[in-house]
């Protein structure tokens, strides 16, 4: 199935009904026991929460609603996020990295690099500057994280579905090196629902957003538990 042929019965969710997400309950369950302190973000678009509202759904980033999760499970835990919309691995290296080096975090979620291959970028420089930033990151002693964005591309954006692939790829490797903890989109069903993705066929909507939480807390949750 396609994303245009998925049903529209997305339109008909809510927080309260979405049966991929978690509650509230038991996400705090999952992250009950988190050893992390200090969250932090750095990134693009992606890490700075860009999309559209979606009804239903808390206009709420994704790392904003699981800092607000964790929080609630350990109200010491101070967050950071330096997301900026547009941004490459080299300008998140330059102006982002020594602020969230100075903030001393113990988990840090890491997205860039694909605005580097919307710019044209090789995929072999995406992937050493990558592993380049992350290896600064885990020098520090932070546990990182990171996520493969989904395969839904659509209409004029068809063209970067291979590139996106391989870069999907490069996450994985990457997170090997480092020992991240990695949640998988690429093949996620939520992909195909008609709330995923925002009027510019980009970005998530916050729907998706919500997603995001609940895979990136299963994520963390299994590395808690060793489940």
């Amino acid at each position: 199935m396609t994303i245009e042929q998925m049903p529209s019965e997305a339109g008909t969710l809510t927080e309260a009904n979405d049966p991929m997400l978690l509650s509230e309950a038991a996400a705090r369950e999952l992250l009950r026991g988190a050893p992390w302190q200090r969250f932090a973000v750095l990134g693009d678009s992606v890490a700075a929460g860009t999309g559209d509202p979606w009804p239903g759904y808390a206009d709420v980033p994704w790392a904003d609603r699981l800092a607000a999760t964790m929080t609630a499970v350990r109200p010491d835990l101070v967050y950071l996020n330096t997301g900026v919309y547009g941004a490459t691995i080299d300008q998140v290296r330059r102006e982002q990295l020594s602020t969230i080096l100075d903030f001393q975090p113990d988990l840090v979620h890491v997205s860039c690099g694909g605005n580097d291959l919307f710019y044209g970028s090789d995929l072999t420089d995406i992937e050493r500057d990558l592993d380049s930033l992350c290896a600064v990151l885990a020098g520090s002693g932070a546990q990182l994280s990171l996520f493969t964005l989904a395969n839904a591309f659509t209409d004029r954006l068809r063209r970067f579905q291979p590139s996106f692939a391989a870069y999907a790829d490069i996450v994985r490797r990457v997170a090997a090196n480092h020992d991240a903890i990695l949640t998988e989109f690429w093949d996620h069903p939520a992909r195909l629902r008609t709330n995923w993705l925002s009027a510019d066929h980009i970005h998530l909507t916050k729907a998706g957003h919500a997603v995001v939480t609940t895979e990136v807390t299963r994520s963390l949750g299994r590395a808690i538990h060793g489940a």
